[in-house]
């Protein structure tokens, strides 16, 4: 697939040579399948098992980039890949959930739980979102950078919406620097710790435990709302709980069991993208 240029003079800011590897998630663009949460899932970590078997890529080689509901896969496995170069979050969401309505606590039955996957991402994460976003407000990059393990400088792009942030010059700039700063960086050992000792970078350690889930499936006041109908036309986010099973296991040998078939459906930038060096 052909690189758009964009990324093309970003990454010829490089020392080394790198490559982009870019695909569309199921049921977008030439991807068929049915999109949905765990099909995305599916989606990055079939893109990885290319990258490993068939170019020899490494952990270490790699920086993940996930814009928006993107930032949902990304986290999925860069929570799983402690060796990882690093990570790009653009304008990222906390959770599905959490984009329509102002909830405080993670629900059993809502996607991309990101606000409870970063804090096990071990490598540098720039987070980039713009103050002015309509879509996805910026206090979803804010307070996960404030979860981070190993903070770089975030980038808030001032007057920045959703799908705009490529035109201001300070991305650019930013995202360069951040790329810079990663591939001089010391590879880390199989216990996650760098080769070459610590490194000083503009990046603050910050270890927090991760939100606990709740089962309750009660949802907020009309009143925390985050202009729902707006959002989600936008977002285009949809729950079909129609074979939810409400029974749960309870403390007095009641033995129940709980089945859930949640089919997510995401309508929003079905492409991902991850850099190799």
């Amino acid at each position: 697939m052909e690189t758009p240029p964009i990324w093309d003079r970003c990454m010829s800011s490089s020392s080394s040579l790198a490559s982009i590897s870019r695909y569309d998630y199921s049921g977008y663009g030439q991807s068929t399948g049915k999109p949905s949460e765990q099909n995305t899932y599916a989606d990055i970590e079939a893109v990885y098992k290319c990258l490993e078997e068939t170019y020899g890529s490494k952990q270490e080689d790699v920086i993940l980039y996930g814009q928006s509901v993107g930032s949902g896969p990304t986290l999925h496995i860069a929570s799983r890949l402690p060796l990882l170069r690093a990570v790009v979050l653009h304008s990222p969401i906390l959770s599905g959930l959490r984009v329509m309505y102002a909830v405080k606590k993670t629900y059993w039955f809502d996607i991309y739980k990101n606000i409870d996957k970063i804090p096990y991402v071990d490598c540098p994460v720039l987070i980039i979102h713009g103050t002015s976003d309509e879509v996805v407000d910026c206090c979803h990059g804010k307070q996960l950078w404030e979860l981070c393990k190993d903070k770089y400088e975030p980038l808030w792009v001032e007057g920045g919406n959703h799908c705009d942030l490529e035109q201001y010059p300070e991305y650019m700039r930013h995202l360069k620097k951040f790329i810079t700063t990663v591939e001089r960086l010391p590879c880390r050992s199989s216990s996650g710790v760098r080769e070459d000792g610590p490194t000083r970078r503009k990046s603050v350690e910050r270890r927090e435990k991760p939100r606990q889930s709740t089962e309750r499936k009660q949802l907020p006041p009309k009143s925390q709302q985050w202009k729902k109908s707006s959002i989600s036309s936008k977002l285009r986010i949809s729950f079909d709980h129609q074979h939810l099973d409400r029974s749960r296991r309870s403390l007095d040998c009641h033995d129940k069991t709980r089945k859930s078939n949640i089919d997510t459906h995401i309508r929003l930038r079905g492409e991902g993208r991850v850099w190799t060096g």
